[in-house]
This record gives C-alpha cells, sequence and structure tokens, in this order.
C-alpha cells in the first residue's frame, strides 16, 4: 500500500511579498502554506486502482471513477466518442433501468455527474456518508453489467448533439474555444480533435462503435477508484474487495498508451477564422508546448499565472487598463503526451485589431527577453498557492485534484510535487521557457470575426492523420433483467454523527451585525459584506448603476489606484470583488487565514471610500457595454433577460443589473460615488465570515475593518414594492436568424423569499425542474434528447419572486419544448403529489443546501442572501425542518395557484423561422420582435423607429 503525503503536513509554501501604502513590494515577506493531500492507495489483482482520502469532519461522502479513457483515443472518424461514452456508461446495467443513478442520489440528498477531457472520463457521486456502499454497487454495475443497446445510444447521441449546439454552436465564442485553438495547437496528436466531436461524426456513429469502444477500453484495468470522506478504512477495503474484486481486466485490451509526439514548428502561419453572431473580434496565438510532466510544466504554470491570472496581469495592465482590449485571456494546457498555449484579446471592433495584437506580440517578446520582477513572480505564485487552498477546502475537492493529476501523469503525488516545484521557480526559468515556446517563429496567429461559418478558413494545411481503429465488439447486448429478477442496491449504513457547526453572532462598537461560523480548517477563510441598494434602487434610465459600484469600488481609493490594490490582493493571494443582486450588494474577501489581516484592511478601506477614479470608470462602463453585447447574441442569456423585463414591467425588479446599452453611456462617475455614499453604509452593512477561521478572531477582525466607521449622510432609499403589480401573460420571440441553437423560458409569478408558501413552492418547483431527477428533465431530455438540460428555479427575492423554467434546444423543436414546459406545469398543479415523492425531493433540497455550506464561500452566499432578504441565519440550517413541515396538501396548492400554464409567459429566443408557425397555433398571439429592434429598456420590448434608425446609423 502506498501512502501519500505522511512525510509532510504542508506540500508547499510560497513567499508573498508586502506592498506599502503605494502598492510597491516592501521587505516584509510571509508564507503560505498548503496542507498536503492525506491519502492511501492500493492495487487490486485485476488493476483497479483505489484511492482513499478519509475525512471524518463531513457528513458526507464522495466516490469517483476515473478511467484513463479521454478524448485523445476517440476512434478514426469518431471525434467526441470517448465524451458520448461518457453520457451512456451511467444510463442502464442489467439491475439499473435507465437513469436509476438519479434516483439513487438525488433522492437520498446527494448529487452525481460525469465530465470527459483529453486524458480520462470520470463519473463521480457525492451522498450522505451511510450510502458508501449504494454508490460502490453503481460503480460495479457500470464497469461489469453496462447496457449498451439501441435506446441508449440514441438518446444519448441526441443529447450530445444539443449539448454541442448549447455549447459550441450558440455562444458567440465556442467555435474559437472547441474548434479553432485546438485545430491550430497540434498538427499530429489526437489532441486536435474537438473533445465534444462534430454533428457529423455523430450523426455517422453506429450502435456496434460503441460496443466496440466499452469492450476495448473499459474495464479494472483502466480505472481508479476514488472514495474521499467520512468512512472507515478497513470498511472500505472489504467493499472495494467484495464489488470490485472479481471484475476480470478487459478480455482484449486495446493499447491506451500514445506514443506519437508533436514535432517541432517549421515556421509561422496565421488563420483568420469567421462565426456566426460574432460581436467583438479577437486576436490572438497559440503555441504548442510540453507535456504535463516535462521539466517545463511548473515554469509555464507561472508564467500563465503572470501573463494573465488576475487584474494586476500583464496582459490586463497592457492591453485592458490602456484601452485596447475589452477582455483578455491566456492559458497554458498541459497532458500527458502533450501540450498549447494560447493568448488572445477581445477587441471593440475590427480597427483595434491591429494595434491590440501588436501590443500583445510586445508583452509575449518582454516575457521572452527581460525577466519579471520579483513581485510579480510572488504574486504569481501566491495566486497559485492560494487557488490550491480554495480546491483543498473539502475532501471532494481533495479527491478531484489528486484524480486529475494521477490520470494526467500516472504519479498520484504529482499535485503535491508539481506545486512544490511551482514555488520553486525562478524569474530566470520563466524568461526561458518564454523563450523557449513563445517563438515568433513557432506561432500560429488568429483572428476570429463575424461571419460564415467556414471550417476551411482555420483549417490546419497538415492533413488530419488517420488515428485508430477498434476491433469489432463480440460480447453480446446485455438487456436490463426483469423487476422481479434484479439485484437491488444495498441501503444505507449507520450515519456517522457530525456537529453542525455552531453560528456566532457579534455586534461591532458602531451597531454593525456579524454572523461568524468555522467551517473548516483548511487555512482559507471569507467575509461578505453586504449593503442594501441593489439593481431595484436603480432609475431605469440609468440601469447599472448598483452593479457598476460594486464592481468598479476596487479600482481606487485615497492613497492607492486600481494597479496597486490588484497587486497588494494578488501579493497576499487574495481574490476581491463586489457585485449587486436585485435586492442589495455583496462584497466578498477571499484569502489565506495567515494574510487576512492585510487583505481585510484593504477591503474596508475600498467599501469605506471607493473613488471612483474617471479614467477607470470609463474604461469599466465601456467593457461593460460591450460584454453586454456579447451576452445579446448568446440565446440563453438573453432570454433571461427579456423575462425579466416582461415580468416585473416598468417595475423596480425590471430594471436590469447589468443595464443596457444606453443606460450605461448615461451613467456617470458622479452617479457611483452618490450611489456609494447612500447605500454603503454603517447603519445597514451586515457581515457574514466563515472558513477556516475561529468565530471569535473572525469578529474581531470586522471590529478592525469597521468598528470606527461612522458617516453623516443618511441612509438611501429602498423601493418598498419592488415587484410592482402582475404583469399581463405574454408569448414573446426574438428573432436571431443566425443563432446556433433556440433557448425557451416559461416564467410565472412566485411568492417572495420569507412569504409562508415560499417553502411549499420550493418543494413543488424541486418535482418540476429540480436537478437530473426532474420532471422536465425526464421529459426533454431524458425521453425525447431534445435538450442537454432541462430545468426550472425559484428565485430568492424579498418582494414576489419569479418561477422560471428553461431549456436549449434546436430550432426546429423549440415549439414543442414550450409545449412540454406548459403540459408540465399543468400537470405539476392538477395531479396530487404523492408522500414518498415529496420526501424524496426534500432530501434533494436539503442535501445540495449542505454541500454548499461547507465550503466558506457557499455558506457566506447562503446567509447573506438570507440577510438581505430580511431573514436569520439560522435558517441556513433549518432547511430541512422548514421542508418536513410542508405537507403533500400544501405543496399541491401551491403548485396550483402559482404554476399554472394559464399565467405562464413564454419568450424564446431563437430562429423564428423554424418554429413561429407551430407556436402560434399552440399560444395564438405571438409577439415576434426582430434582435436588432429589442429594447430591454421598455416594458414592451420594442424600439421606436426613430431610436432604431439612430441606432444603426452609429
Amino acid at each position: 500500500m502506498l501512502v501519500g503525503a505522511a512525510a509532510a503536513a504542508f506540500v508547499a509554501t510560497a513567499p508573498v511579498l508586502g506592498h506599502g501604502k503605494e502598492g510597491h513590494p516592501t521587505d516584509a515577506d510571509a508564507q503560505l502554506s498548503v496542507p498536503a493531500i492525506k491519502y492511501s492507495m492500493w492495487t487490486l489483482a485485476n488493476g483497479l486502482r483505489v484511492v482513499a482520502i478519509p475525512d471524518e469532519s463531513t457528513s458526507t461522502v464522495t466516490t469517483s471513477l476515473w478511467y484513463d479513457i479521454g478524448s485523445k483515443l476517440d476512434p478514426e472518424g469518431r471525434s467526441g466518442f470517448a465524451h458520448l461514452f461518457e453520457h451512456i456508461l451511467s444510463r442502464k446495467t442489467e439491475n439499473m433501468p435507465y437513469n436509476m443513478i438519479y434516483g439513487l442520489t438525488a433522492d437520498i440528498g446527494g448529487t452525481r455527474n460525469a465530465s470527459n477531457w483529453i486524458d480520462r472520463t470520470n463519473y463521480y457521486e457525492q451522498v450522505p456518508a451511510a450510502y458508501l456502499e449504494t454508490m460502490l454497487w453503481t460503480h460495479r454495475e457500470r464497469m461489469a453489467k453496462v447496457v449498451v443497446d439501441e435506446e441508449v445510444f440514441e438518446t444519448e447521441r441526441g443529447v450530445v448533439k444539443e449539448e454541442l449546439r448549447q455549447r459550441v454552436l450558440a455562444p458567440p465564442y465556442g467555435r474559437l474555444q472547441r474548434f479553432v485553438l485546438a485545430e491550430n495547437a497540434y498538427d499530429v496528436m489526437p489532441h486536435r480533435r474537438p473533445g465534444i466531436g462534430s454533428i457529423e461524426d455523430l450523426d455517422s456513429a453506429t450502435l456496434d462503435d460503441a460496443r466496440a469502444f466499452y469492450e476495448a477500453y473499459y474495464g479494472p484495468d483502466t480505472a481508479t477508484l476514488i472514495v474521499a470522506g467520512n468512512f472507515e478504512i478497513q470498511r472500505l477495503r472489504d467493499l472495494v474487495s467484495e464489488y470490485f474484486g472479481d471484475i476480470p481486466p478487459r478480455a482484449n485490451p486495446v493499447e491506451i498508451t500514445i506514443k506519437t509526439r508533436e514535432p517541432e514548428a517549421t515556421g509561422p502561419r496565421a488563420v483568420s477564422a469567421t462565426a456566426p453572431n460574432v460581436p467583438l473580434p479577437v486576436v490572438g496565438a497559440v503555441w504548442k508546448a510540453p507535456p504535463i510532466t516535462d521539466p517545463d510544466a511548473a515554469a509555464l504554470e507561472v508564467l500563465e499565472a503572470i501573463l494573465s491570472r488576475g487584474d494586476n496581469s500583464r496582459l490586463d495592465n497592457a492591453l485592458v487598463r490602456s484601452g485596447q482590449a475589452v477582455q483578455v485571456a491566456a492559458s497554458v494546457l498541459l497532458f500527458r503526451e502533450a501540450g498549447q498555449i494560447s493568448a488572445y484579446a477581445v477587441v471593440a471592433g475590427q480597427d483595434a485589431l491591429a494595434p491590440a495584437g501588436a501590443t500583445l506580440d510586445a508583452e509575449i517578446e518582454r516575457l521572452r527577453a527581460q525577466p519579471v520582477t520579483p513581485a510579480e513572480l510572488a504574486e504569481a505564485k501566491s495566486e497559485i498557492v492560494a487557488a490550491t487552498l480554495r480546491r483543498r477546502e473539502t475532501a471532494r475537492g481533495r479527491a478531484f485534484e489528486l484524480g486529475e493529476a494521477l490520470a494526467s501523469s500516472g504519479d498520484p503525488d504529482f499535485a503535491d510535487r508539481r506545486l512544490a516545484q511551482i514555488t520553486h521557480v525562478t524569474a530566470e526559468d520563466v524568461m526561458r521557457v518564454a523563450a523557449k515556446y513563445l517563438d515568433p517563429q513557432k506561432r500560429v496567429s488568429i483572428t476570429y470575426t463575424e461571419g460564415e461559418d467556414d471550417p476551411a478558413r482555420y483549417a490546419n494545411p497538415v492533413p488530419l492523420p488517420e488515428f485508430r481503429t477498434l476491433p469489432d465488439a463480440t460480447g453480446e447486448i446485455r438487456q436490463v433483467k426483469s423487476e422481479g429478477e434484479r439485484m437491488m442496491p444495498p441501503g444505507p449504513r449507520a450515519t456517522p454523527d457530525i456537529a453542525a457547526p455552531e453560528i456566532v453572532e457579534g455586534t461591532l462598537s458602531n451597531g454593525i451585525r456579524v454572523v461568524a461560523v468555522q467551517t473548516g480548517d483548511v487555512p482559507i477563510a471569507t467575509i461578505s459584506m453586504l449593503v442594501p441598494g441593489g439593481s431595484k434602487t436603480d432609475p431605469r434610465a440609468k440601469a447599472g448603476i448598483a452593479q457598476l459600484a460594486a464592481a468598479l469600488a476596487e479600482k481606487g481609493v485615497a492613497d492607492m489606484d486600481a494597479q496597486a490594490i490588484a497587486a497588494k490582493f494578488e501579493s497576499l493571494g487574495a481574490t476581491f470583488g463586489g457585485t449587486a443582486s436585485s435586492d442589495g450588494t455583496t462584497f466578498n474577501l477571499t484569502a489565506p487565514v495567515s494574510n487576512m489581516d492585510e487583505a481585510a484592511a484593504l477591503a474596508a478601506a475600498i467599501v469605506r471610500g471607493a473613488t471612483y477614479p474617471q479614467d477607470e470608470f470609463a474604461r469599466e462602463r465601456d467593457r461593460a457595454a460591450n460584454g453586454l453585447q456579447v451576452s445579446m447574441k448568446e440565446p440563453g442569456s438573453l432570454s433571461r433577460y427579456i423575462a425579466r423585463v416582461a415580468m416585473y414591467g416598468a417595475a423596480p425588479y425590471g430594471t436590469l443589473p447589468d443595464g443596457t446599452a444606453e443606460s450605461l453611456s448615461a451613467i456617470t462617475r458622479e452617479d457611483l460615488l452618490a450611489h456609494r455614499e447612500a447605500y454603503f453604509h454603517p447603519e445597514t452593512m451586515q457581515i457574514v465570515a466563515s472558513g477556516g477561521i475561529s468565530p471569535e478572531a473572525a469578529i474581531a477582525l470586522a471590529e478592525d475593518m469597521f468598528g470606527d466607521w461612522t458617516v453623516s449622510s443618511a441612509v438611501g432609499e429602498i423601493p418598498k414594492e419592488a415587484a410592482g403589480e402582475t404583469q399581463p401573460v405574454r408569448t414573446i420571440v426574438v428573432d436571431m436568424p443566425d443563432a446556433g441553437q433556440a433557448s425557451v423560458v416559461a416564467a410565472v409569478r412566485a411568492p417572495s423569499r420569507n412569504d409562508a408558501d415560499y417553502y411549499p413552492l420550493e418543494l413543488a418547483n424541486s418535482i418540476l425542474g429540480g436537478g437530473s431527477s426532474g420532471r422536465l428533465f425526464e421529459e426533454i431530455r431524458t425521453k425525447r434528447s431534445l435538450s442537454y438540460g432541462a430545468y426550472s428555479s425559484l428565485a430568492d427575492r424579498a418582494d414576489d419572486s419569479i418561477l422560471a423554467a428553461s431549456a436549449q434546444t434546436k430550432n426546429e423543436t423549440a415549439d414543442e419544448v414550450v409545449q412540454i414546459l406548459l403540459h408540465e406545469f399543468d400537470r405539476l398543479g392538477s395531479e396530487p403529489l404523492a408522500d414518498d415523492l415529496l420526501a424524496k425531493r426534500r432530501l434533494y433540497l436539503a442535501g445540495r443546501y449542505a454541500r454548499a455550506l461547507e465550503t466558506s464561500g457557499g455558506f457566506n452566499t447562503i446567509v447573506a442572501g438570507l440577510l438581505q432578504q430580511g431573514l436569520e441565519p439560522v435558517e441556513a440550517v433549518k432547511l430541512a425542518e422548514r421542508l418536513d413541515e410542508v405537507g403533500s396538501d400544501a405543496a399541491s396548492a401551491a403548485a396550483q395557484s402559482y404554476i399554472d400554464p394559464g399565467r405562464a409567459t413564454v419568450v424564446i429566443v431563437g430562429d423564428a423561422s423554424h418554429f413561429v408557425e407551430d407556436l402560434q397555433e399552440l399560444r395564438g398571439n405571438v409577439e415576434v420582435i426582430p434582435a436588432h429592434e429589442l429594447n430591454l429598456a421598455s416594458a414592451d420590448l420594442r424600439r421606436t423607429v426613430g431610436s432604431a434608425e439612430a441606432d444603426g446609423a452609429d
């Protein structure tokens, strides 16, 4: 047995440079430490590796099975097959009917999913610890007794095609990220093909291909089982032997090692890619990179952080801060056999491509020719170490980090070794790898602009090699056994007794309320500062004030500018940001506990005295407007905007938090200062603190931050009735002819968070669209393959809310999805809700809540929402109790009262030519609004002819 991290309590420390008031490094430094991942590992005779990560502090257990089968092993002409099989393997086994896995997890308060990447595919569940054996049984079923038949194959192929449309074809930059970059980063490696596949390859696949894929690749000899959470190690050993020891390795194994290696680039080249609905052009480049285990890998990760991580990164300072780019990105993606490096800028228009490209090139060359500064090096390391702390806050996070590292390197200690290597990277190392890998003679320059969807424009001139073919399947197609013949899954064992963390409250010297709880021992914590003044306080003509005031607060205080503030936070491994919701504004600070005092002092200075410098304000307002252009081209985002305006009309909640192009242009710096003075106020502030810090220490820290804060200004006015009158029922179609997919929303008015009907409706809604066990998911995805997912949600608001059901589908089936949504609305209100169904949904909701409370960020989000909506923080741990008080009659009555198809407003954003006639037959009066005539500032959603013509003239 291999025992990991036995010798070291902490795997890595990174020096952290302090900063003076002007943001310059001082001689003071600190050390950020990361607890190593403690684990045990052993291997069964059949080749199955087992990793155990015990954690007695949690009430859950995470089981995950990682196969060394990624998209790089897709057969010839079958790109996307490893991803398709990720969908297939979870569906049916001899003893598990279609999607039984959903019920086995959600119905006990757990969650499950699967994912696929270049080097691996994983399947995972997080459930109450008593159900460990149940989950191991399901993994045995899926490994040894999976049913791959026509029903599973056709259904999941249809779902994957909708996923491709939703993630790649509908978003403006989906093709760039999924198709263009990889096509040009590799010449001969299978990594060149899109992991999600193509519609053509998926359409040409057969059931026999899927069976051959399973037989070639799936078995204990290609798998690693990782179990993390609350369990006894000896019991786990016994269960693993019982459920997996007799599974034979693959009968006719296909070699999974790839011996091909990517050749050096022979010269530079350029591609000009185009795609529909690209509102802002992109300029950038891609280079080849080494495998993840290469000695240069650690230095490349530090280079990535220096180049693009945080607001003080090289690219952000050179391109965003200068106004040349709206957004910048750089990534170093390293896999087992090869890797890729990319860097690009999103710019405001075609005229900006050349200057932004020149600046990007200059920054790359500066990295190659000059050592980075000590401050930059320290900041990058602090950011990487702090991100690791956040990942390791839970047992599940540690399991995923170890699993990813093991899959890509073969070494269970790789994550810890890599972190240690990163802390030893020097400035000379960064310059050396930049010179080696970012060679201008080895780059592919890329532009991405609006135009036809033409893959030939970005095709790699190197012919795509012919990849592996798999032997034909020889086994028989299994079938699900009849109900009387099936083996039932084992039931739960004893539930571990885990005391809920104590919520401690305190009051600062000036009366500010503090809620604190220690949620774990990992030395990282989150402090949230809450004030009223969300988007409901914005005048409609200046929608976006609250969000800009929150987001731009960190751009300047009296003695520090934006760059100095960013440098300070990043040197401390801290993240800080503000955001405005409907009912208020929240500032979140997350930092290693060792640096929290210093980070908190700066956070307090920002909240108390943000100055909103004019140059920062003007640039960031323009960036917000540009970001809104992107959202307006994405059907999913746009449909949500429209639904909000349609449901609330001219009422305060109908004001979009992100604003509109017109409202953003009307906002001034003085508006933000006035908002800060009115709403960032000690009389109305509340503070929530959690993580690896004691409540006593957190309250003392809050006192240092805000205990002496007083102001002379009055508190800003809060609208008393933010929801307004119920709006007329409408059916709205926004016609976007080039949309790669249609987004469908059906919404009804719902009660506030503190209304007596809230919990009954929340329970009823969980039946309708709560996760993958909801009725919408079952009807739209599982039965018909019409969407990648279909869900419903009940927004938490202080005044009347909205319950919205949504799905994205191909344009041709948008009207069919509307019909299903409305049918399920009617069914929920007209059919009795069985007691056993409600019991399962109570566990589902309570389990989801409990998982969120395990992390400092999750705890703060929940408690902050409660406080903003006028509820007590203790409600965070009383959800299960509240749901138990809801009987079937109350849940049914809530469904009948609120989820009425006759009261539902329907919104569709997509290519109307494919569905509008059928929709008119279904709904009667349909408002069709061309996308260019849409006006989100108006309750009727239409521009006047004059304003549309004026906009066009610009």
